[in-house]
């Protein structure tokens, strides 16, 4: 095992000749795929790693100035899809970080045959025209809330995510996670992820896209994944290059 793969806890499961990437979103790590996960393992080649802030990585290979703009987990996918020698797959990412992997089809369109972006957003903040969820002044509630008292806001932060109250077993299991991540960490990632703007390299995403979003997110709204599916780039004459797909439930 590679570096890259001992950082990132990568793992390859199945046998299967197209290989799936699994990216997890910020507060979580790769262990919230084990559902999905059996599905695919017969049909396809597998590759699960977490992002690098994660609790279940080492802090100590967290670099601050990396990690300050959604770049910095962009180039850990392409390392890693390096390293395994990875020459074409299908990325599947959730949350803010779905839009690593559309970054990363943006310099090596090669690598990528077709993005599933879960719950996508290039932008959280509200701006003229578009309507991301979220004031500047919710962002630095949100961010000074985490820097009082990080463990009481993950309390509050995970049914409010996830939708339920603390014995459901989705937000217990998000609590974990959270709670997982050191604060610090946590709150860099945080702070990069809900202050990033990555409308502008919307259109030179070329690779087909399917958009997957619920209805009753509470982070992201549902004209988020409307402003994806007209802003991704491709092909302007077909109408199925980018999918969306809307759940309600």
């Amino acid at each position: 095992m590679g570096i890259v793969e001992e950082a990132h806890n990568v793992k390859v499961l199945g046998s299967g000749e197209q290989v799936i990437v699994l990216s997890h979103g910020f507060g979580s790590d790769q262990s919230i795929w084990r559902y999905l996960v059996p599905h695919m393992v017969e049909d396809y080649r597998v590759i699960l790693y977490d992002n690098m802030g994660a609790g279940t990585t080492n802090p100590e290979y967290f670099d601050f100035e990396r990690y300050s703009t959604i770049e910095g987990f962009v180039y850990d996918l392409l390392a890693i899809l390096e390293e395994l020698q990875v020459k074409s797959c299908i990325f599947i990412g959730h949350s803010a970080l779905s839009m690593v992997g559309a970054i990363a089809s943006v310099s090596r369109p090669d690598l990528f045959s077709k993005l599933i972006m879960l719950s996508a957003t290039p932008r959280y903040l509200n701006d003229v025209d578009y309507y991301g969820g979220f004031e500047q002044e919710d962002i630095n509630q949100l961010i000074e809330a985490m820097q009082s008292n990080y463990k009481e806001w993950c309390s509050g932060f995970a049914p409010l995510t996830v939708g339920g109250d603390m014995e459901s077993a989705a937000v217990q299991e998000f609590s974990r996670t959270l709670f997982n991540m050191r604060p610090d960490i946590a709150l860099a990632v945080a702070q990069c992820i809900l202050q990033s703007d990555l409308r502008q390299i919307l259109h030179l995403v070329t690779v087909p896209c399917h958009i997957l979003q619920s209805g009753k997110d509470l982070a992201v709204p549902v004209a988020v994944s409307e402003y994806l599916h007209q802003h991704l780039g491709g092909d302007p004459l077909s109408k199925s290059w980018h999918q969306m797909v809307i759940c309600l439930s």
